[in-house]
């Protein structure tokens, strides 16, 4: 009995349950068309906006799924100055979170170049601009297995399990080679499909010694984008993935361990795919709820105030809004406070909650 789905074989030649999953994908891909259809209809201003916060929170979310905590303000004002966007209150940012925007903005940018070793290559010299503190490895070329083979490994030293053991650095080349072919082939797969086969296949050959994981999803996330047929990103497989961390895991391992039907795992992607697309789509309805409420009303503001703390209540506001909470954001007095939700009253944007006396609160009348 193999013990690890390489060792098939039919390796690689994957099998799937049409029927388990051509509802599914047809779900998935209406829900990105509805998303694309939308954000057509917006500015560039809100598209780069959307793109600006995807990418973000992808990068972000990526690195934290292996354990990795990037800081958010580095991130935006790297992605900020790679997109050419003027922003206010950009950072100097690490050159570790440097390499790994420029990482992803290849793949989602130059989606339709082919993928190559070279390639690849310098997207790790992008994720490891220099060697870690904790450990030497090799960089910008595919693992050589000096210290012993490739191995997912948890647990405390003597009591380690071994989850998953990659094919050994000799035939890394050769199964690259089979996967470069087959992914720089325009077969007849659909794209999401193909998406989550090849992030499968990468991380189960685990060509390199680290990195792997964030390098997989990134080839994903390439392919995800030619599905898109924009560089524009507007949602975010990694943030998703991060929330089911241990599932992603768990299906990870057991179809590694299974014979070449994939079906399971192919599920669970464009499961998770679908939740992305939704948590974007309701994003993107805030962002609309917002535009138009400004659209109508942006003459009424009288003050930054009011524009601030209606933009705190568009964006979700937790709590009661009350005189007390508007003075002590919007840094006032309460006598300042009053008079400025008064006039946002009489204005007709604002509308008194339920509940007198000092717990009365505010509402927004959308």
């Amino acid at each position: 009995m193999n013990m690890y789905i390489y060792e098939n074989k039919e390796w690689p030649f994957f099998i799937w349950n049409n029927d388990e999953i051509i509802s599914l994908l047809a779900s998935v891909r209406k829900q990105q068309g509805l998303l694309l259809g939308k954000m057509q209809t917006l500015g560039f201003e809100v598209q780069n906006d959307s793109t600006l916060s995807t990418l973000i929170s992808d990068i972000r979310e990526s690195s934290a799924i292996e354990g990795e905590n990037l800081d958010t303000g580095q991130i935006r004002s790297s992605v900020a100055r790679k997109l050419q966007l003027d922003l206010n209150g950009l950072v100097r940012s690490d050159k570790n979170i440097d390499g790994i925007v420029e990482m992803v903005y290849d793949a989602s940018n130059y989606y339709e170049l082919p993928l190559t070793k070279q390639r690849l290559f310098k997207w790790h010299s992008f994720l490891f601009p220099e060697q870690p503190s904790f450990t030497k490895i090799v960089i910008a070329d595919w693992r050589d297995d000096s210290t012993g083979p490739m191995q997912i490994v948890s647990g405390p030293i003597g009591y380690e399990r071994v989850h998953f053991q990659a094919p050994a650095a000799k035939l890394v080349g050769k199964e690259m080679d089979l996967f470069f072919d087959w992914f720089n082939n325009e077969n007849k797969i659909d794209l999401f499909l193909k998406a989550g086969i090849a992030h499968f296949w990468f991380v189960t050959v685990h060509p390199f010694e680290d990195g792997n994981g964030r390098i997989g999803r990134v080839i994903s996330d390439m392919l995800l984008a030619k599905a898109d047929d924009t560089e524009q990103r507007y949602y975010s497989l990694s943030t998703e993935i991060k929330k089911e961390k241990n599932e992603y895991y768990r299906i990870l391992e057991h179809t590694s361990h299974g014979d070449m039907d994939i079906t399971q795992w192919l599920k669970w992607y464009l499961n998770t795919l679908s939740k992305a697309i939704k948590t974007s789509d309701k994003k993107l309805d805030l962002v609309l709820q917002k535009n138009r409420f400004w659209n109508e009303h942006n003459n009424s503001i009288k003050n930054q105030r009011q524009s601030v703390m209606i933009n705190k209540l568009l964006d979700g506001f937790e709590g009661k809004l009350t005189t007390a909470k508007w003075a002590k954001i919007a840094k006032c007095s309460t006598d300042t406070a009053l008079r400025d939700i008064q006039d946002l009253i009489a204005k007709g944007i604002l509308v008194q909650g339920d509940s007198g006396g000092r717990s009365t609160s505010y509402e927004l009348r959308i």
